[in-house]
Parts: C-alpha cells; sequence; structure tokens
C-alpha cells in the first residue's frame, strides 16, 4: 500500500469519526381509538384518549394533565390525523385514527 492509499484511508477514517451519523428514522405507530359520549366532543376526546393510551401511557398521562387537546400528543409528531363520527349508542360514537412519530 503506498503512502498516498494509507494517508487517503486515514483521513477517511478521521472524517468517518468526526462527522455525526445521520439521524435514525423516527419510531412511529399508526393508532386508531373509539369512543362514545353524550356529546360530539366527547366522544372524540375519549376516542384520542385510547390512541394515547394504546401509544404510550406516560405519554397520555402528561397530556391529560395539560391542554387536552385531541389531534395533540406530547413529545410525539402527529400526521395523518383523521376522524369519522356518527350519532348513535349514547349521542356521539367517534373513531380517531394517526400516525405518531417520537
Amino acid at each position: 500500500m503506498s503512502s498516498i492509499q494509507r494517508a487517503f484511508i486515514t483521513a477517511a477514517v478521521a472524517l468517518a469519526l468526526i462527522i455525526p451519523a445521520a439521524p435514525a428514522h423516527a419510531k412511529c405507530v399508526k393508532k386508531a381509538g373509539q369512543g362514545t359520549n353524550t356529546t360530539l366532543a366527547g366522544a372524540q376526546f375519549q376516542a384520542w384518549e385510547a390512541v394515547l393510551q394504546a401509544t404510550e401511557w406516560s405519554m397520555w398521562f402528561s397530556w391529560i394533565t395539560s391542554n387536552n387537546k385531541v389531534g395533540k400528543a406530547p413529545g410525539y409528531r402527529v400526521t395523518g390525523f383523521g376522524k369519522t363520527c356518527k350519532k348513535g349508542g349514547l349521542g356521539y360514537t367517534c373513531i380517531l385514527q394517526a400516525k405518531l412519530c417520537k
């Protein structure tokens, strides 16, 4: 191996140690939940609670003790949020779904 090749390999290894690795893809999950309540807002709230509880209990606890906004998840990026609600049961039944990425 020539000294030029050795210097090139040494430089490549040094550069690999200096440049941080590309970040790993975020851990994502797709979840859906169903809720029933006498009000539309209540049914959506319960359905979103089911989504968060199925994702991570500690995150649900942060959500329930903070702003409680349907479609939000503390520490997660929420995409693909969708909902279907209809009258029935006690008043309204909703199914909410989303993709949550940490």
